[in-house]
């Protein structure tokens, strides 16, 4: 995480707290999660370098530039067409090839690249969805925010061939994942 200059993706008037443990506002009301629950996350999933990680909720494009130094290649899905643009101008300007980014479908996921080794989860969920399991290849790892649209559980999945494996990760505040099978948009 060092690696990656945080303050490229945080708003300018934001930028003398891009190293602060805290989450960050940026545009369309969407946030920059604080690093120590980005790192919990991460590790979480357990990375080696040659998965291929779904990652719902691009934001800023921190997570993805964190995503694609661990991984071997990233889809990525955003719901905001203007974070999409600001996120792959960063992206590209510090060199990441291994990224695809898109804007989100009614359905939560990207069907088109199925199955994932890896999911990461970055907006709380009601439940974890179906559909994003059926996208998860067996012996994949999911990490997911569940609970209410005010506070959640982060919680990781391990897709075994017997079922699913489900690790809470402790409390976390992330905003609504909005989609099928998640929270409808206001």
């Amino acid at each position: 995480m060092s690696r990656i200059p945080r303050e490229l993706f945080v708003p300018a008037s934001s930028q003398h707290l891009a190293y602060e443990n805290i989450p960050l506002s940026i545009e369309m009301g969407q946030t920059i999660s604080q690093p120590f629950i980005i790192a919990l996350m991460t590790e979480a999933l357990e990375l080696k370098g040659n998965e291929k990680v779904l990652e719902i909720g691009t934001g800023s494009g921190y997570q993805t530039a964190i995503l694609c130094k661990l991984a071997n290649w990233v889809v990525s899905v955003e719901r905001h067409q203007r974070l999409i643009d600001k996120a792959r101008e960063v992206l590209t300007l510090l060199g990441y090839k291994n990224v695809e980014i898109h804007l989100a479908e009614k359905t939560l996921g990207w069907q088109k690249g199925a199955p994932y080794t890896v999911i990461m989860v970055t907006a709380g969920a009601p439940n974890v969805p179906q559909v994003l399991l059926d996208q998860l290849a067996t012996g994949g790892r999911m990490v997911i925010p569940v609970g209410s649209p005010f506070e959640q559980e982060l919680i990781k999945i391990t897709k075994h061939k017997s079922g699913l494996e489900r690790t809470n990760l402790g409390g976390c505040r992330f905003v609504p994942l909005i989609g099928e099978s998640a929270w409808q948009e206001d």
